[in-house]
């Protein structure tokens, strides 16, 4: 019943692809003049300012090729060995074609992807039909990482097989009933068709062209005029939504960050990692948005304020499906702005005593409009900073620091430079490498010290750019505390939006926006020399946590600059951290979170999620994977309290993650007091 005619399709393909820049029959894009222009002029920028300075060559177009075919078909469901065989045949020669504007090789691959993506719906359609026994013990490879191309048709349709059973399964264990799950598969695969065959030229051309660009680094890419033309719209609607970053992985939606102050950060259940896996508004059934474009699940997603709406969810801990209802709201500065509180240790942890400020800082925000106009108290991080910081000198009993950058995905340079240099004398705060090698150093604009005494910085997986310049300098300079997860995110690159016309910029009647390119043009250094590139700003103290062992580092990504160093620059480190004292910090945290009973269910759930993460197959047995979700489900119960946070959450959570910072701040107090290196 699942026979195909593949000998002769992949013969026949093979044979077109041959004529390298031939045309497929019922081809449905050709390359058009702005196509060549668009591309001619993305090769030439790249050439000419991305940071690495490397040319587009054979290196290149193989990266190109391969990063093209994945993100065509990543998890390859469509193409068989021998086309990606018939694709190789031209793995260096697309550098030449795209410098001088041929484009044909995307489309091409696109036409034998709609192919492939009309033959297998129609099988997928057939087995969602048939019985499935969910009793046999078999299992099927569910991360692409460890997928290899099927060899032939028959081999790939039963990996077909496998995925609807596993879907059916999903289903069935969400208590749906068959005939309904059947229904909804039905519609999930006959609307990935639909949205297959809605691809328009553009949207080819954008991904081909991104593809060759993050052959370079993974944070350019190319937009084409759609795209730029709905950038600033969509950026700025998207904060009127849940408060979510979300990127596209291998067919699902997958949640990389939650936005301080939003709906998802408020209510607390939407983590890092989840995957959202149908979106439904207040009323009616929640659509299927498996391998929908990220797109249209944002248009699905984002509304108007106060009105509700419903994801279907994959948890990343548990693998549970669960539905979340949000209220979107719109995300205001005030809502991710620095806030503060003084906090008196002993209402935290018995038997201690002492007073500890405590900032939480959401990212390096700057109103450069304001400031460009001339307006005396316009908004930014560095002066919301200094102005707790007073607070705490006014107090006058307040005896440490603590600044909170878990969720500070980063910003302004500017604002991180004039945030550490409130902890610092005076100094480099960051290097930045142009270009030509030219080394730029930013320095601390104010001679002052805002906050003189013990200061600790807790940083995460999360924290990136702006942050990790800041926590970098506050390490380098040995003036406080790194706590948290092992390392910060490692992105150490600045990108700079350039525009990409396809007709002369004289033309008064072409009103067509124009394409934009993103690229990575400068790279940061820390004063020791080292770069944040890819390894990020470890931590001085490490504390167990589940986000520290997800791939979400900048180590993670495909093509990423590799870490370098230059020349340290001249600063002048003070004492206020040193081996002795982090060594003294580490072994009394270590004593106390080992004896921690919720500690003991982090490493609990850090081991279970290990375990998770190195399968390389899940079962498609019934009783083996409901014996699994209910173990996940009585880990979760311990968490279900945590995860209800209230609608103003308090600027430090009561919680023991929280306190043994506190508890490890107090410690550092006590080392500085017996080194006499505490400063008033």
């Amino acid at each position: 019943m699942f026979k195909s005619t593949w000998r002769v399709a992949s013969m026949c393909f093979l044979g077109l692809l041959l004529l390298a820049g031939g045309t497929i029959c019922a081809q449905q894009f050709e390359q058009n003049p702005d196509d060549q222009k668009a591309a001619q002029m993305v090769c030439q920028l790249v050439h000419r300012f991305h940071i690495s300075q490397k040319k587009i060559d054979d290196s290149i177009s193989k990266k190109t090729l391969q990063r093209y075919i994945d993100s065509v078909d990543p998890l390859k469901l469509y193409f068989i060995q021998s086309d990606i065989e018939a694709f190789k045949k031209l793995e260096t020669k697309l550098d030449d074609q795209l410098v001088r504007g041929d484009v044909k090789f995307a489309y091409l691959v696109h036409q034998a992807y709609l192919e492939r993506v009309r033959r297998q719906v129609k099988i997928a359609q057939d087995y969602i039909q048939v019985e499935h026994d969910f009793t046999t013990d078999e299992s099927r490879i569910a991360n692409p990482d460890h997928l290899e191309w099927c060899t032939s048709g028959q081999q790939l349709n039963e990996r077909w097989r496998k995925r609807i059973k596993a879907e059916l399964l999903a289903k069935k264990l969400d208590d749906t009933k068959l005939p309904e799950a059947r229904q909804q598969l039905a519609k999930r695969y006959t609307n990935i068709k639909r949205f297959a065959e809605q691809t328009d030229r553009s949207e080819v051309l954008q991904r081909y062209l991104s593809a060759m660009t993050h052959s370079f680094d993974p944070h350019s890419s190319y937009m084409s005029p759609q795209t730029r033309e709905d950038f600033d719209i969509s950026m700025r609607l998207r904060l009127q939504g849940i408060g979510a970053a979300l990127s596209s992985e291998d067919g699902f939606t997958v949640v990389r960050q939650i936005v301080p102050g939003g709906a998802a950060d408020k209510d607390g259940r939407l983590e890092l990692g989840d995957k959202i896996i149908g979106v439904g508004q207040q009323e009616g059934e929640i659509e299927d948005i498996v391998e929908m474009k990220l797109s249209r699940v944002v248009r699905l997603i984002r509304g108007k304020k106060d009105t509700k709406v419903r994801l279907r969810v994959k948890t990343a801990k548990t693998g549970e499906t669960k539905i979340y209802e949000l209220t979107r709201q719109v995300i205001e500065l005030k809502q991710s702005q620095v806030t503060s509180t003084i906090i008196d240790a002993s209402t935290r942890i018995k038997g201690t005593s002492g007073r500890i400020g405590v900032i939480n800082m959401p990212s390096f925000y700057r109103d450069f409009e304001a400031e460009r106009r001339g307006v005396a108290d316009f908004r930014s991080a560095a002066r919301d900073v200094r102005k707790a910081l007073d607070k705490f000198n006014d107090d006058g009993n307040v005896d440490a620091v603590i600044i909170d950058l878990r969720t500070n995905g980063g910003g302004a340079l500017k604002d991180s430079v004039e945030v550490s240099g409130l902890f610092i004398e005076d100094g480099p705060i960051v290097r930045v490498k142009e270009l030509d090698g030219t080394i730029t150093p930013h320095v601390d604009p104010d001679s002052g010290i805002a906050w003189k005494g013990p200061l600790v910085v807790m940083t995460s997986r999360m924290s990136a750019s702006a942050s990790e310049i800041f926590a970098g300098a506050i390490t380098d300079y040995r003036r406080g505390l790194l706590v948290g997860d092992q390392t910060t995110h490692g992105k150490g690159t600045v990108q700079n939006v350039m525009a990409v016309r396809t007709s002369s910029p004289l033309n008064f009647f072409d009103r067509k926006p124009p394409g934009a390119l993103k690229l990575t043009i400068q790279q940061f250094y820390r004063v020791n020399g080292d770069s944040s590139q890819e390894r990020g700003i470890p931590s001085d103290i490490v504390l167990p946590s589940v986000i520290n062992h997800m791939d979400i580092g900048e180590n993670a990504l495909d093509n990423h600059l590799p870490f370098d160093k230059i020349p340290a620059a001249n600063y002048d480190a003070v004492s206020l951290v040193n081996p002795k004292i982090v060594s003294a910090l580490a072994v009394s945290s270590k004593k106390r979170t080992d004896a921690d009973a919720e500690f003991s269910k982090d490493r609990t759930a850090i081991k279970k999620f290990l375990e998770r993460k190195k399968r390389k197959t899940v079962s498609l047995n019934e009783s083996v994977v409901r014996k699994e979700i209910e173990e996940n489900k009585q880990d979760d119960k311990a968490d279900k309290d945590d995860k209800n946070q209230p609608k103003n959450p308090p600027v430090f959570r009561d919680d023991h993650y929280n306190n043994e910072v506190l508890h490890i701040t107090l410690d550092y107090i006590q080392q500085l007091k017996q080194a006499k290196l505490v400063r008033k």
